[in-house]
C-alpha cells in the first residue's frame, strides 16, 4: 500500500518537495516550447504542406495517450526515476536500466542541441563573436541556476516560459487581426490552405513523416513525470498539470501553425529561418527580427535549462539504482544533486566541440542523435503502463485519482503509433535517429550484461531493489 507522500517536504531519496502545479506545468512547458516550435514547424511545414495541421492533431493525440498512462503511474509512483525506476519495477531491471541511460544521454544531447541554436542566435547581434564563447557563457549561468535550488530552478524556469507563452498569444492575436480585421491581400488568407499543390501536396506520406517531426516540438511534456519526485501534493499536482500542458501545447501548436499558414505561402517555409520571423518580416513592425530572436533565444535557454535539470534527476535515479557510481547520488545542502549535475552537462562540451567541427550543419546533427532517447522512453512508457496496470490491479494497490481510459486498447495503440513513425525514419533523412540508437541499445544491453557479471554484481542487485522499493513505497 502507498504511503502518503505529502506529510513531507522531503521524499525517502533526500530530494525536497518544493514545486508547486504552476511550476510543474511551466516547467513541463517550458522544454517543450524551444526550437522544436519556433525553427522545427518549418521543416514540418516544408514536408507536409498544409496538412501539416493534421500531422500536430494527431501527434498531440499520441501525447495525450502518452500523459494519461504517465499521469497514473506517476500519482502512484511520484520518484525522481519516473518511468525509469516504473520500468525496472514493472518489467524488468534491464528495462529500467535502458530506459533511463536512453533518456538521460537524450537530454544530456539535448542540452547540446539548444547550446548550439544559442550560438547562432547571439550571433544576430555580435557576428563577430565566437559561438564557443557564448555556449561556455550561458551554460555556466544555467548550471549555477541548476545547482542552487530546485526552487530557483523553477523560478527562473517559471518565467522563461511566461516570455515565449507571452509571445505565442501576442504573435496569434496579431496574426488573428491581420486575417480577419485589416487585411485585403490576395496572398493572405484561408486560400493559402489548398493553393500550390491542394492541402496535401505531399500525400499521407508527407503527413505521416510530418507527424514524427511534429513529436520533435512535444519532446518535454514528460518532464512533470521526473519532477514528480520533487513536487508538492503529486496526487492533485502532477495530473492537473499534465492535462494542463497537453492543452495548451495543443492549442498553441494548432493556432500559431494555422495562422502561420494562412499569412506565409507553405513553400517558402523551411529551417534556415524561423517562420515565426517571416511572419514577423511580412508585417513589418519595427525592430520585430530583434524581438523575435530574442523570443527563440529565451526559448532554447528554457529547453535547455529544463534538459539539464531532466538529465540531472535520471543520472542520479541510475545512482540510486547502483547502476553509476555511488557518489553521483549524493545531494548538497539545497537538495541538488551536483555530482549528476557535473556530468549531464557532457552535451554542452560535445555541442562545443561539434560547433568546432561543423560550424554549419551542428545543429541538425546535434538534434538528430538527440531524438532517440527521448522517443525510445516514450515507447517504453506505454509498454510499462501494460504492465503496471495489471499488477497494481492483481497486488491491491490504493484507488488512484486518475486513471488511464481505454486500457489495454488507446496505450496499445499509442505503442503501435509510435513505434510506426521510429520505423519510418529509416526512410527520411531522420534515419541518424536510429543510426545512432539502435547500436546504443546494443552498447547498453552489453554494458548491462557485463555489470550482472561483475563480482558482487548478486549482491548490488539486491540492494539496488531495496532502495527501489524503499523509494517507491
Amino acid at each position: 500500500m502507498e504511503k502518503n507522500h505529502n506529510q513531507t517536504n522531503i521524499n525517502s531519496s533526500g530530494l525536497k518537495r518544493d514545486l508547486k502545479t504552476n511550476q510543474l506545468t511551466m516547467i513541463a512547458m517550458g522544454c517543450a516550447i524551444g526550437t522544436g516550435l519556433f525553427l522545427g514547424s518549418g521543416l514540418a511545414i516544408s514536408t507536409a504542406g498544409p496538412s501539416v495541421l493534421l500531422s500536430y492533431a494527431i501527434g498531440a493525440f499520441i501525447v495525450l495517450l502518452l500523459m494519461g498512462c504517465l499521469a497514473e503511474m506517476s500519482v502512484a509512483h511520484p520518484t525522481s526515476g519516473s518511468f525509469g525506476t516504473i520500468a525496472e519495477k514493472y518489467i524488468s531491471p534491464m528495462a529500467g536500466f535502458l530506459v533511463r541511460y536512453s533518456y538521460w544521454i537524450g537530454n544530456v544531447l539535448a542540452v547540446g542541441v539548444e547550446v548550439s541554436a544559442i550560438a547562432v542566435y547571439m550571433k544576430y547581434w555580435f557576428p563577430q563573436v565566437p559561438g564557443m564563447v557564448w555556449i561556455l557563457l550561458f551554460a555556466a549561468i544555467l548550471i549555477y541556476v541548476n545547482a542552487t535550488s530546485v526552487n530557483t530552478f523553477a523560478t527562473f524556469e517559471y518565467w522563461f516560459s511566461m516570455i515565449k507563452i507571452s509571445a505565442i498569444v501576442g504573435f496569434v492575436l496579431l496574426g488573428s487581426y491581420i486575417l480577419f480585421g485589416t487585411s485585403s491581400e490576395p496572398d493572405i488568407g484561408a486560400g493559402n490552405l489548398v493553393d500550390s499543390g491542394g492541402f496535401m501536396p505531399f500525400g499521407l506520406w508527407g503527413m505521416w513523416v510530418a507527424i514524427f517531426i511534429s513529436l520533435f516540438s512535444f519532446l518535454g511534456t514528460e518532464m512533470i513525470a521526473v519532477t514528480a519526485g520533487e513536487a508538492k501534493d503529486p496526487d492533485v499536482a502532477v495530473p492537473k498539470a499534465l492535462k494542463a500542458t497537453v492543452f495548451r501545447l495543443s492549442t498553441f501548436y494548432m493556432l500559431t501553425i494555422g495562422i502561420m499558414l494562412m499569412l506565409v505561402p507553405w513553400k517558402s517555409a523551411g529551417v534556415e529561418e524561423s517562420p515565426f520571423v517571416k511572419v514577423m518580416e511580412i508585417l513589418q513592425i519595427p525592430g520585430a527580427s530583434g524581438i523575435m530572436n530574442f523570443v527563440i533565444l529565451t526559448a532554447a535557454l528554457s529547453a535547455m535549462n529544463s534538459q539539464l535539470y531532466a538529465s540531472t534527476r535520471m543520472m542520479y535515479s541510475l545512482s540510486r539504482g547502483k547502476f553509476a557510481p555511488a557518489f553521483l547520488a549524493k545531494v548538497n545542502r539545497k537538495g541538488v544533486p551536483v555530482s549528476a549535475l557535473a556530468i549531464s552537462t557532457l552535451g554542452i562540451f560535445i555541442a562545443a566541440g561539434v560547433n568546432a567541427l561543423l560550424p554549419g550543419s551542428s545543429y541538425a546533427f546535434m538534434m538528430g542523435i538527440s531524438m532517440f532517447g527521448a522517443i525510445f522512453t516514450w515507447l517504453m512508457i506505454f509498454i510499462s503502463h501494460l504492465f503496471f496496470r495489471r499488477k497494481w490491479e492483481k497486488t491491491g494497490g490504493r484507488k488512484l485519482p486518475v486513471r488511464m481510459l481505454g486500457y489495454p486498447f488507446l496505450p496499445i495503440l499509442g505503442a503501435v503509433l509510435l513505434l510506426s513513425l521510429m520505423i519510418s525514419t529509416w526512410f527520411t533523412d531522420f534515419r541518424i535517429m536510429l543510426q545512432f540508437g539502435v547500436p546504443w541499445l546494443i552498447f547498453l544491453s552489453l554494458a548491462y550484461w557485463f555489470m550482472k557479471k561483475r563480482d558482487g554484481a548478486l549482491v548490488g542487485m539486491k540492494e539496488s531493489a531495496d532502495i527501489l522499493n524503499k523509494e517507491i513505497s
